[in-house]
């Protein structure tokens, strides 16, 4: 145990620093407000799709079940609105009109605990989407306009290749779905998939009758040199490094997997004039060429054939980094 919460503190440091890195990239201050609840309704939902019962979650976050259970309803499902999260459905309402008051919100969502709903209320306004006025009981609240999201943040419409990105990786997905992992609007989501749609990278799946359409991608690609789509490939690259240590720890002694799931990490010490320097340097760029290739020749083979039944999926990422150390540092 003790070496897996190290484990785990190690890995959510690393998380920490990348997170910053991203949130403060090329002066950007992206606000952060909303970070530590997306974490823990992930983790909640993850756990309970592992079969943790809710009282062994509440005991591993260190909650009174009665406080993890009202932590949840907040961040998961309005009792007012079923099927939507309260953050979700309470920032509807503000929108739908110039301007609500505290009251109005309170009644509207009279079957959510008021603590919570007001919980709620000031997690917008600190996430910069809802500006208030006024104090106590006569609050007002309106919604940011695309204009104010604009001026507080570079990513108030996704890019293409970002969706692209989910997309691919997470569907078959819906535009809703998509536009509460941002909290864009789903008008500004679906506008960007039809141009998705429209350059042939993504499909939509029409289901049944009174059904959302969901979304899906048969391939994800972002070519080297390309001025756009550096989240895209940043996410898709990190959803391929846990997704492979995830199934890496469910294969548990399984030898026959050994060769196919898995990675490996090497580290070498060159410097200018080093026999192997070029050889060392190039390595990522042979990685990229074999694969490339290796690509191309898939799909095509994929695009002049049937699909059986069922397929494999296969991913392979590449990593490489360079810096300098001084004699004692070695």
């Amino acid at each position: 145990m003790v070496n897996v919460n190290l484990l785990i503190d190690s890995i959510v440091r690393q998380t920490t620093v990348l997170i910053a890195e991203l949130a403060t990239h090329r002066g950007l201050r992206a606000p952060l407000a909303h970070v530590a609840e997306q974490v823990f309704v992930e983790l909640t939902r993850e756990l309970h799709a592992q079969g943790i019962s809710r009282k062994v979650s509440a005991d591993m976050f260190g909650m009174a079940l009665r406080t993890y259970q009202r932590k949840v309803r907040k961040l998961e499902e309005s009792a007012s609105e079923r099927g939507r999260s309260l953050w979700e459905a309470i920032y509807d309402f503000v929108r739908s009109s110039p301007v609500v008051t505290r009251n109005q919100v309170i009644a509207r969502f009279r079957y959510d605990e008021e603590e919570v709903v007001r919980g709620v209320l000031a997690d917008l306004v600190e996430s910069n989407l809802v500006f208030a006025t006024g104090s106590t009981q006569d609050t007002s609240f309106r919604a940011a306009s695309d204009a104010d999201l604009a001026a507080l943040s570079s990513n108030a419409d996704p890019s293409a290749e970002l969706l692209w990105a989910l997309v691919f990786r997470l569907g078959p997905v819906s535009s809703r779905e998509l536009a509460s992992m941002g909290r864009f609007s789903a008008e500004t989501v679906e506008g960007r998939l039809e141009e998705l749609i429209e350059s042939g990278r993504v499909e939509r799946l029409n289901g049944d009758p009174g059904e959302a359409a969901r979304y899906r991608a048969r391939h994800f690609f972002v070519s080297l040199g390309t001025p756009t789509g550096w989240e895209a490939a940043m996410f898709d690259h990190f959803h391929a490094v846990v997704r492979t240590i995830c199934s890496k720890l469910r294969q548990g002694a399984d030898s026959s997997l050994a060769d196919v799931i898995g990675g490996s990490t090497y580290s070498f010490e060159v410097w200018t004039g080093h026999p192997l320097e070029e050889e060392v340097l190039g390595t990522l760029r042979r990685f990229r060429d074999a694969n490339t290739k290796l690509r191309e020749r898939v799909r095509a083979y994929n695009n002049a054939n049937s699909r059986p039944d069922s397929s494999t999926g296969v991913v392979v990422y590449a990593g490489q980094t360079v810096w300098k150390t001084e004699k004692d540092e070695r």
